[in-house]
C-alpha cells in the first residue's frame, strides 16, 4: 500500500485533471529541486508523485491501494523503501559487443572529419589543385606567348572557367572554415554534455551513459547529452540524448522485472502479455515537447530496459514504434543504424538548443 498521499504531495485533490496536477507539479518543483534550496528526498517524492499520478494505469492502480492507506505527510527525510523484486547488490550486465557485430560500425568510421552543416567543404587538395590550374593556364601569358585568334578565344574561355572555380571552391573552403572556427570557440572538443544520474536508484541511467560513450562517439557527428528539462522545466525530465545530423533520439533508462515486454497495439506497455504497472514512462510527453523545440529535426525514442534482478530480460522487435522498450543489446543495433543516416553531421543550431535544456554542470569528453 502506498506510504504517501500523492495528492497531499501535489496539493491537489482526488478528482484533478492531468493539465492540473502537471501545473502543481512544475509549480513545486520550481522550489523543492535541490538546485533551488529543497532537499533530495522531497524533490525525489514529488517526482515519484507526479510519475504516478501522470499516468492514467498508474493512478487508477495507486487509487486503488491508496483507499485503505494511512495520510502521511512527506517527511523531510523520506524513509527509503525496497521495490518488490529488487536484488541487494545486483548489478545487471551490460552488452560487449564487438565491433563487427553491428551492421553500421564500418560505415559510421570510415570518415572521421565533421562535417559543419549538410554539405562538406572541398578540402585543401581541391582548392590547391584549382589554383594550381590557373596558374598553368596563365603561364602563357607570363612567358609571352603569341596566340591566333581562335587559340586567344579559346584561352580566354579556359582562363574565366578556371577562375571562376577557383573562386567557387575558395568560398566553400572559406565558409567551412569559418563554421569550424565558430563551432571550436562555442563548444570545444566537447562530445558529451551533462551527467547521469548519480543516486543509487539510477543506476540504468550510469548504465546507459557507459554504452553511449562506448559505442555512439564512433559516429564523428555524435553529441550526447544527459539530464535533459523540458521547455519551461527546472529539472531533468529526459535520462539521456544523442543528436547526429538532423535526427535526435530521446531515451529513458529502466530497471525492471525479467521478463518479456512490448507495447500492445493500443500503446500500452506489456510484460509477459499482461498490462505492466511497475514503471511510467514520459517519453510521449518529451518527444511532443522536443518536436515543438526542434521543429527540423527528426525525432525518435527509446526506453532501455535492464533486470532489476536476476533472470532473463527481453524485448519485442521496436519497428517503427515511437518509444519502445528495447534491450541494450537491440538498442545499439536499431538506435545506432538509425542515427548512422548521417554519421558525421553536426547540426550547430540544433546542438545549441538542445544544449540549453542540460540540467546540473556539463561534462566534457
Amino acid at each position: 500500500m502506498p506510504e504517501v498521499d500523492y495528492y497531499d504531495v501535489l496539493g491537489v485533490g482526488r478528482t484533478a485533471s492531468p493539465t492540473e496536477i502537471k501545473s502543481a507539479y512544475r509549480r513545486l518543483a520550481k522550489t523543492m529541486h535541490p538546485d533551488a534550496g529543497g532537499t533530495v528526498g522531497t524533490f525525489r517524492m514529488l517526482r515519484e508523485a507526479y510519475d504516478t499520478l501522470s499516468d492514467p494505469a498508474l493512478r487508477a492502480g495507486y487509487d486503488a491501494g491508496a483507499a485503505v492507506a494511512r495520510t502521511i505527510r512527506v517527511p523531510a527525510r523520506p524513509r527509503p523503501r525496497r521495490r518488490f523484486g529488487e536484488e541487494p547488490g545486483f548489478v545487471p550486465e551490460t552488452p560487449d559487443l564487438a565491433p563487427e557485430e553491428l551492421d553500421w560500425w564500418d560505415f559510421a568510421g570510415q570518415d572521421a572529419r565533421v562535417r559543419h552543416g549538410r554539405r562538406r567543404g572541398p578540402g585543401h587538395t581541391p582548392v590547391v589543385l584549382a589554383v594550381g590550374g590557373m596558374v598553368l593556364v596563365l603561364l602563357p601569358l607570363l612567358t609571352g606567348v603569341e596566340f591566333s585568334a581562335p587559340v586567344l578565344v579559346v584561352w580566354l574561355l579556359l582562363t574565366a572557367g578556371t577562375a571562376v572555380l577557383v573562386g567557387h571552391l575558395a568560398r566553400g573552403y572559406l565558409r567551412v572554415s569559418r563554421a569550424r572556427e565558430a563551432y571550436a570557440e562555442e563548444f570545444g572538443g566537447r562530445l558529451v554534455f551533462g551527467t547521469p544520474g548519480g543516486e543509487s536508484d539510477e543506476l540504468a541511467q550510469r548504465l546507459t551513459a557507459d554504452l553511449l560513450a562506448r559505442y555512439f562517439t564512433r559516429l564523428p557527428g555524435a553529441r550526447i547529452f544527459h539530464g535533459l528539462a523540458w521547455p519551461g522545466s527546472v529539472f531533468a525530465d529526459v535520462d539521456h540524448a544523442v543528436l547526429c545530423g538532423k535526427r535526435l533520439v530521446l531515451i529513458e533508462s529502466k530497471t525492471w522485472l525479467p521478463g518479456h515486454y512490448e507495447t500492445g497495439e493500443d500503446g500500452r506497455l506489456l510484460r509477459n502479455g499482461r498490462t505492466f504497472l511497475g514503471g511510467g514512462s514520459r517519453l510521449a510527453e518529451s518527444l511532443a515537447a522536443y518536436r515543438d523545440l526542434l521543429p527540423g529535426i527528426a525525432l525518435r525514442g527509446a526506453m532501455v530496459v535492464y533486470p532489476s534482478r536476476s533472470g532473463e530480460l527481453t524485448t519485442e522487435d521496436p519497428g517503427d514504434l515511437p518509444a519502445p522498450p528495447m534491450t541494450p543489446e537491440a538498442f545499439l543495433h536499431e538506435i545506432g543504424a538509425w542515427l548512422s543516416a548521417e554519421p558525421s553531421t553536426v547540426d550547430h543550431e540544433a546542438l545549441r538548443a538542445i544544449r540549453a535544456q542540460v540540467t546540473g554542470a556539463a561534462t566534457s569528453r
